[in-house]
């Protein structure tokens, strides 16, 4: 191997007394960058919005008074599975995939939807042979919950853990 000469960076020395001058305007764009990389790189779930500025902008009165109130991002659907025995195995917090059946095709209407609760059998009330199964309640987006109803209203329901 061919010997080399040292390589020598001139006026480096004024590059780091500039930094060092103005290191709170270096701490500064440091931390936009990294706060950057982080919102960039964070993990994102179906359940969350994407971020919709200041909180306290958001609190803040309406100065026209002609802005509605955004819709809320989830909301609980009244879901009733089929097979009761299965209901019988969730629990609040579970997640699930609910399934639509119609005798010869299948489809899930509803990815990942979170539990809420599993209302038991009422006292007195026995089960109506019209409405077989049992009932769940589910945290779901609103469109999710507009396919759950119609699919509910001609299809049988099932659910898998996920």
């Amino acid at each position: 191997m061919p010997h080399f000469s040292p390589v020598r960076v001139s006026g480096g020395h004024r590059g780091l007394r500039r930094l060092l001058r103005h290191r709170r305007r270096a701490m500064a764009a440091g931390l936009a960058v990294t706060a950057a990389a982080l919102v960039a790189a964070g993990p994102r779930s179906a359940e969350q919005a994407p971020p919709q500025g200041h909180p306290a902008a958001a609190a803040a009165p309406s100065r026209t008074g002609t802005e509605r109130p955004r819709a809320a991002a989830l909301v609980t659907a009244p879901v009733r599975i089929a097979d009761a025995e299965t209901v019988r195995l969730l629990h609040r917090g579970d997640r699930v995939d609910v399934v639509a059946s119609d005798g010869s095709a299948s489809r899930v209407v509803a990815a990942g939807a979170r539990v809420t609760e599993v209302p038991g059998p009422q006292e007195g009330a026995a089960e109506s042979a019209a409405e077989p199964g049992a009932l769940v309640v589910l945290s779901v987006p609103r469109a999710t919950a507009a396919r759950l109803a119609g699919a509910g209203a001609g299809m049988r329901l099932a659910v898998t853990l996920c």
